[in-house]
């Protein structure tokens, strides 16, 4: 085992069996979470709240809490080696992983504009789930992941990693179209207009809610789908809650516009 790993466990079993005990334990946190949003609203943006502990600038909180996603996985990519990361499908899935990652680590903070601070709680949560999910899902990959022989012409990984490009565009598009909403110096809120916006109030969140849920279809592990499911409930709640919100505040919000699913929902 390599040197880190080696400090925490025993064996490489030892290691594989914690990797998917992890996975399903972010599955039982994941409906523990569903439960919880029913009632409350994930507290950062627009629902921070000062009962969640002092406040953090918005762009250096993004930066921080994000970070870990990035560089845990690089670390265990660059220095600690395992001929799993050159199969075909393992190497795809880590790249899909990693585009996600760099720009929603090293890019996507510097261009927020506006924003009001995270609650200091919300801070630290997210930094521990980036810690924890960008091991999980990295160190599976890059040391234990197998798939037979030709995965990458099986129909789940076409349409998994299909499913990942449209939804990185999207969430890309969307967060373009958040971010112009306000010219320079312009404050509050403004309707989002453009793109899938014209057919749902959390574009942005579907569009990674795709993402992940394609990246699961092409990864096929407890790993990626837990992950899948855990974004799926925590930003399926928060675009149900923008779509209430929005609907509150603008009477001339768009009656067609749905929450989340054009059409449907």
């Amino acid at each position: 085992m390599d040197t880190l790993p080696a400090m925490m466990f025993s064996s490489e079993q030892e290691e594989k069996y914690y990797l998917d005990c992890m996975g399903y334990f972010f599955i039982f946190m994941a409906v523990c979470t569903f439960f919880t949003l029913l009632f409350e609203n994930v507290p950062y943006g627009r629902y921070a709240s000062g009962k969640y502990g002092f406040p953090i600038n918005v762009k250096f909180a993004w930066f921080v809490q994000e970070l870990p996603a990035f560089m845990v996985p690089l670390y265990l990519v660059l220095w600690t080696p395992s001929a799993k990361t050159s199969q075909l499908p393992n190497a795809l899935l880590i790249a899909m992983y990693f585009c996600h990652y760099v720009q929603r680590s090293l890019v996507y903070p510097f261009l927020i504009r506006g924003g009001k601070p995270t609650p200091v709680v919300s801070f630290v949560l997210a930094i521990v789930f980036c810690i924890v999910n960008g091991y999980m899902q990295i160190r599976y990959l890059s040391h234990y992941a197998e798939y037979p022989e030709g995965w990458v012409t099986h129909p789940c990984f076409i349409i998994g990693c299909a499913l990942w490009l449209v939804g990185w565009l999207v969430n890309l598009h969307s967060d373009h179209i958040l971010r112009n909403l306000r010219k320079p110096g312009e404050t509050g809120y403004k309707i989002p207009r453009g793109g899938l916006f014209e057919y749902v109030s959390g574009a942005n969140f579907l569009g990674e809610i795709t993402e992940w849920a394609g990246f699961a279809l092409a990864g096929h592990s407890v790993h990626s789908t837990s992950f899948s499911i855990f974004t799926l409930v925590v930003l399926a709640s928060r675009a149900v809650a923008h779509h209430r919100w929005y609907l509150n505040k603008f009477e001339d919000y768009p009656e067609s516009r749905k929450a989340l699913i054009p059409f449907v929902f």
